[in-house]
């Protein structure tokens, strides 16, 4: 093993040409000029609820681990004991304890089941990184967690194993999705109900004031029409805590990181919310108690990741970022991703100045009470290997 050749602790300073943007917007708004009306959203519902000890930004509010390492892809091939070490780190030096289990311990349980939220939308080429799950999974092991407690989870159950998450690749551990179809292709059981609908929990729900219109031929499998979007029973009813992994992806100018990741993936009847509530429903949808009380770890897998082209996966734009950050907060972890990938963007000549809307998902999220944007209260704690 590798020693540590650098780490230091970074505190960046907000950019004062971002903030000037977000100023003159808000200028705007009061005036009523220039800013398009919003639909209405049912997010007040979710502050009915009171927050528990486990609720969002979590224990480890406005910290990010941030670690590094070149050796983490080899000759094209990811390397799990590299990537391991990495979690491995990460997790230690969030916690501040001396050994893996005492790590794992702050923030899971044996009696926990646990759902691992990933991102299989980028097929083999591109989606959370098996290594990465592998490890969260022996580290959950190796502080008494069954492997039968744990569910590999995202919106559509056919991508999963797309991607390879597979009982083949993952014995014993169960692999489900909201979306799903049988062995002969169909998304419909005998009686002519889509599967999806007996995987949605109708007592919760994303309310907006946008119709969504059901398309047979290219959403057969979703839940879709109306103005509701129904949670998951996963979130719902199968796991007491969630461990999020997205992908170090870029959706336009913006992320598809930690909230669009697990607000999208946890929700139906997503199509109609793309256009006008992007960023409100990536910071709206995790007020939610179901998803607001259960994540409790959000790991952002940058080992393998895009600048452009996202959130699919566009083989001239993927790049080895060899990158991992660890946080219970996921709108701290978005926010440094962010300017990761804004970097990356502006190295490849992808793109120049700031869009100021980038951000706006996190402006929202943090004002929701969900964590961090302020990078003047964000905490870095990086690490080269």
């Amino acid at each position: 093993m590798k020693s540590i050749s650098r780490r230091e602790f970074v505190k960046k300073g907000a950019s004062l040409a971002l903030a000037g943007s977000f100023l003159k917007y808000n200028f705007a708004k009061a005036q009523n000029t220039n800013v398009i009306e919003k639909p209405k959203t049912n997010i007040a519902d979710a502050f009915k609820y009171p927050k528990t000890q486990l609720s969002l930004p979590g224990k480890y509010s406005g910290k990010v681990v941030e670690i590094q390492n070149e050796m983490a892809i080899n000759n094209g091939k990811f390397d799990y004991e590299e990537i391991s070490f990495m979690i491995d780190q990460a997790m230690l030096i969030l916690t501040e304890k001396k050994n893996n289990k005492e790590a794992w311990s702050q923030l899971f349980s044996p009696t926990d089941r646990i759902g691992i939220k990933v991102n299989p939308v980028g097929g083999k080429l591109l989606s959370t990184s098996h290594e990465v799950v592998r490890t969260v999974i022996s580290e959950l092991v190796n502080i008494g967690v069954p492997l039968e407690n744990i569910i590999i989870w995202d919106r559509r159950e056919f991508q999963l194993f797309e991607a390879g998450f597979t009982p083949e690749n993952f014995p014993a551990v169960q692999i489900i999705g909201t979306e799903r179809k049988d062995k002969q292709g169909s998304f419909y059981d005998e009686n002519g109900q889509l599967y999806s609908e007996s995987m949605i929990d109708k007592d919760w729900f994303y309310w907006a004031d946008i119709d969504g219109v059901y398309d047979s031929e290219t959403l057969p499998y979703m839940v879709n029409g109306g103005k509701y979007s129904y949670f998951t029973k996963i979130v719902t009813q199968m796991v007491d805590k969630i461990i999020n992994i997205p992908v170090l992806k870029n959706a336009g100018t913006s992320i598809t990181g930690c909230l669009k990741n697990i607000a999208y993936g946890s929700i139906t009847n997503t199509g109609r919310l793309h256009k006008q509530l992007w960023a409100e429903t990536s910071a709206e949808v995790p007020c939610f108690p179901p998803i607001r009380d259960k994540l409790v770890l959000n790991i952002m897998d940058g080992i393998r990741g895009c600048y452009d082209g996202g959130p699919g996966a566009k083989p001239e734009f993927i790049t080895d970022y060899n990158t991992i950050l660890l946080s219970s907060d996921p709108v701290a972890v978005d926010r440094i991703s962010l300017d990761i990938v804004l970097n990356k963007r502006r190295e490849m000549g992808v793109q120049k100045d700031i869009v100021p809307s980038s951000y706006t998902f996190l402006q929202m999220a943090e004002k929701n009470g969900l964590g961090n944007a302020d990078l003047n209260n964000i905490q870095i704690r990086k690490m080269v290997l």
